[in-house]
């Protein structure tokens, strides 16, 4: 063996004498670069508390979107000659002092308190990136004021604001109701994921594709939506999947207090009123609605901390 193949060996081991040097098996693929989302697929992958998430997650979307996959009876079909009786055939939890199907109400349930998380965290993003986009982005007095504006709703308690703002709504009607408990908690509920865009864009607008994006010509309308968007869309996407589970519980606690939802709507909130009413003749009208909630906002909330957690490179 010649000098050059015994240093060309020794360089690179693993090469045979007289061949190029290159990557090889496992070695060779932990070179090969990846990039953000492929690094948090990765560790997603890895992570069983996503996967227990998502699937929470997904059942009870199945849940609100098709509820008669998951039950046969009339979440309406209430018999007093039933009150407060135990599981029979159907009826996998009893009824509750109405009559009504405890299970079947709970299933039903999970429809009015995700439409309401998802498009409260829907309008929550679309105020939350228009506000960080035009703060982080232009900077000066435009961020000053935006900024003032953030911490003002940011200063108010949601809870006790909303409760003041649907006391003031007296119309009952099902549908006027569902649209003014979205309303009231997009327009609170927006500040954190817009101060989460804006840090994303003082960070993006600094790097070089930003500034050969501008030395090509791009307006400023541009540059922000589609340069610097896509990349500080992520912590958003992250804050927004938490804040769902706020959403769903801040509805429950609202139609719980007799101002948010109303019947005859179905919601968790109302049930687990009406089940406390009634707990000392049965309990099950009030644990079941309340399990079902508390799963539904834990998966929001650990779907949103495993993203958060893939996302992070100090983690790494």
């Amino acid at each position: 063996m010649s000098d050059l193949e015994t240093v060309a060996a020794v360089e690179a081991p693993g090469a045979a004498p007289g061949k190029p040097a290159g990557p090889a098996g496992p070695a060779g693929d932990a070179t090969k670069t990846r990039s953000l989302a492929g690094h948090a697929w990765r560790d997603l992958r890895r992570n069983p508390i996503f996967w227990i998430s998502l699937a929470l997650v997904l059942l009870v979307t199945a849940m609100a979107a098709v509820p008669a996959l998951f039950t046969g009876s009339d979440p309406r079909d209430c018999v007093l000659a039933r009150q407060n009786g135990g599981p029979a055939g159907s009826a996998l939890f009893g009824y509750d002092f109405q009559g009504c199907d405890v299970y079947a109400r709970s299933v039903y349930g999970a429809r009015a308190s995700l439409l309401v998380g998802a498009l409260s965290a829907l309008f929550t993003g679309i105020v939350a990136v228009v506000v960080g986009m035009l703060a982080g982005y232009f900077g000066g007095w435009v961020d000053a004021v935006l900024s003032r504006l953030i911490d003002i709703v940011l200063g108010i308690p949601l809870l006790l604001a909303a409760i003041v703002l649907l006391k003031r709504i007296s119309s009952n009607s099902p549908d006027a109701r569902l649209f003014a408990v979205i309303l009231v908690l997009a327009v609170l509920g927006w500040t954190t994921a817009a101060r989460v865009v804006r840090s994303s864009v003082i960070t993006a607008r600094q790097q070089d594709y930003v500034a050969a994006a501008r030395m090509l010509g791009a307006g400023n309308g541009r540059i922000m939506w589609r340069h610097i968007l896509p990349n500080a869309l992520a912590p958003a996407i992250v804050v927004l999947t938490i804040a769902l589970g706020s959403f769903i519980a801040a509805e429950a606690t609202l139609s719980f207090l007799g101002i948010g939802l109303k019947a005859p709507t179905i919601s968790w909130g109302i049930d687990i009123d009406t089940g406390r009413v009634h707990m000392r003749e049965s309990a099950l009208p009030l644990i079941v609605p309340s399990t079902f909630l508390a799963l539904t906002v834990l998966a929001f909330i650990m779907l949103g901390d495993a993203i958060r957690d893939a996302f992070d490179p100090k983690l790494r």
